[in-house]
């Protein structure tokens, strides 16, 4: 039977489990493909810090080139995460015709395109299955198992820090700040929480959906984001009124002959089968034009989760050793950027919540600001809040995003308004 070694870059939380998996599962593993998977390296920062029991200690080294310059190992799986010297290692790697695995979800979104090239030109294997939604299958599913469908939309929640803190606001009626610091007790939260909850570490993980959505590399900047941490109670009770929950979703799609991708706070219907999604966990519906529509839904993250979608990547690769690299994998991360759409092309229903004066006028002036902009009103409410002040709550039809930001910058001039809460967008899943 054909050994194949490995090197591994990091033994963190993914790269023990991966260092895990490998050690514990090697006659299981060989088994199934027909190779002998043998970890034959481990880089770290420090080979006198303790790890998990199972590792072999003399597999550690502190120096990449032990890895990266020995000609046996053949596959290299970077799970130290960070930009750089990842990136500068995985070149290297690529550059001496190793195939490569990695989990770097920030790399990829940020320089998946020239990563991607250099494996075209070197004909390796670059494999990113974990560097979305943990443990859920889904890059291979898109390049491979849909292959056959123009994908139409995909909507997901692959953020678990943000949707544990939704789930635990919506469920028990609490506070912003009070579930984050909860959140980061538990450990589901970083002391900084900033990638999480202002929607960057769910923009990363888009940007790598969307490419093979739009078939074309996509750059961070041109995604909307928007984070979760103006999200307040009264939202929450106010969503569940109306018949929804608010999710931090994610949304690429092709709409009126444009394509969009966003990050933000939706509110979606009580009924629709990504509104159950709660706690940790992680969903992603796609509809493709045969296939309709597909969930996936599993733990986004964590050791094992991702563990074990890196070692599918690497038996993957370890069975296609003898034939050309899949050049599926990388065709959609190539060529020129997808052009989005104009702000004016993207259309949705919004909720605004504000707080104004408690004058009378006051609620024929905003709508008058409104109709202006050809913005009509779908539902309406009108509660006192604090004394001398009214809180005024209303979702909208369909608008343009243009129209509502500058019907939003008049209402906002308005000597009553005191204050605009929240702006969400409302996502009914109406083809």
């Amino acid at each position: 039977m054909q050994t194949v070694k490995i090197g591994l870059l990091g033994c963190g939380t993914v790269g023990s489990g991966v260092a895990r998996l490998l050690t514990e599962k090697v006659n299981e593993y060989a088994r199934r493909s027909g190779y002998r998977l043998e970890l034959s390296k481990i880089l770290v920062r420090d080979r006198d810090r303790s790890r998990p029991a199972g590792i072999d200690p003399d597999l550690f080294t502190t120096d990449p080139a032990e890895i990266l310059e020995d000609e046996e190992i053949q596959i290299i799986v970077e799970v130290m995460g960070g930009i750089d010297p990842a990136r500068e290692y995985l070149l290297q790697a690529i550059g001496s015709g190793k195939h490569v695995v990695t989990a770097n979800k920030a790399l990829i979104a940020r320089h998946g395109q020239e990563l991607f090239e250099a494996a075209s030109e070197n004909e390796v294997s670059l494999y990113i299955e974990a560097s979305v939604a943990g443990g859920l299958p889904i890059i291979q599913t898109l390049k491979r198992s849909l292959v056959a469908n123009q994908l139409l939309s995909l909507h997901g929640i692959i953020n678990g820090t943000t949707n544990y803190i939704l789930s635990a606001m919506t469920d028990e009626g609490r506070e912003f700040q009070e579930v984050l610091a909860e959140a980061q007790a538990k450990g589901y939260a970083e002391a900084d929480p900033t990638d999480d909850i202002e929607g960057y570490d769910a923009v990363y993980k888009l940007a790598i959906l969307s490419s093979l959505v739009f078939e074309q590399p996509i750059q961070l900047k041109q995604i909307h984001r928007v984070g979760i941490s103006r999200i307040a109670s009264q939202d929450i009770a106010y969503a569940k009124q109306f018949g929804y929950v608010i999710k931090l979703l994610a949304i690429a799609k092709q709409e009126n002959g444009h394509f969009q991708a966003r990050v933000s706070p939706t509110m979606i219907p009580v009924d629709h089968p990504l509104a159950s999604v709660n706690g940790v966990y992680n969903a992603i519906l796609i509809k493709g034009d045969a296939a309709g529509d597909i969930m996936f839904y599993g733990q986004g993250a964590g050791s094992m989760p991702t563990a074990s979608a890196v070692v599918s990547d690497i038996i993957n690769i370890a069975t296609e050793l003898e034939n050309p690299p899949n050049t599926l994998m990388a065709s959609n991360h190539l060529g020129d950027p997808v052009n989005l759409g104009p702000p004016d092309s993207v259309v949705n229903r919004y909720y605004v919540r504000v707080l104004t004066e408690d004058k009378s006028g006051v609620l024929g002036q905003i709508g008058t600001l409104l109709g202006r902009e050809d913005i009509s009103v779908h539902t309406l409410l009108q509660r006192k809040a604090d004394p001398g002040n009214a809180e005024l709550v209303f979702i909208t039809h369909p608008v343009s995003d243009q129209k509502l930001r500058q019907a939003i910058a008049q209402i906002r001039q308005l000597e009553t308004t005191q204050e605009i809460y929240s702006i969400i967008r409302v996502e009914d899943f109406v083809e």
